[in-house]
């Protein structure tokens, strides 16, 4: 099975389960949160999978993962597999309103780009890093 029929299950499975970026709430509208998951939609995990499948193409990235939990959604890619993860985007619809619900965060967990449009966000990685002598 090659990559992209990988991802095309995956999205297919994801789609088919009801995973939402919005927390589940119960029958009777209340703002108080069921028990539920925070989870990339199908269009945001497609425009993570082009840009991972880029950056493996150019050897920059090995590996990802994704944590689903009820308040956040994480990406996270690293260079090796046992290594800590280089890149990881968060995804954190309670922001939303605030400063956008997307954070791009460094190794370290430095903040490196905010936004509330993943497309904007993901744009950081179209500039080459040049080193700063």
């Amino acid at each position: 099975m090659t990559e992209m029929q990988k991802t095309n299950a995956f999205l297919t499975l994801v789609s088919e389960t009801g995973f939402s970026s919005k927390p589940l709430t119960h029958q009777n509208n209340s703002s108080v949160p069921a028990t539920g998951v925070t989870a990339f939609d199908r269009h945001e995990l497609r425009a993570l999978m082009q840009l991972y499948g880029r950056q493996v193409a150019s050897g920059e990235w090995r590996d990802y993962a994704m944590d689903f939990l009820p308040d956040l959604a994480v990406f996270s890619v690293f260079k090796r597999a046992n290594e800590v993860p280089v890149f990881r985007l968060e995804k954190m619809p309670k922001y939303a309103r605030m400063q956008g619900q997307y954070t791009l965060r460094g190794s370290m967990g430095q903040a490196l780009k905010r936004g509330h449009d993943l497309e904007r966000v993901l744009r950081f990685f179209d500039k080459p890093v040049r080193l700063v002598t």
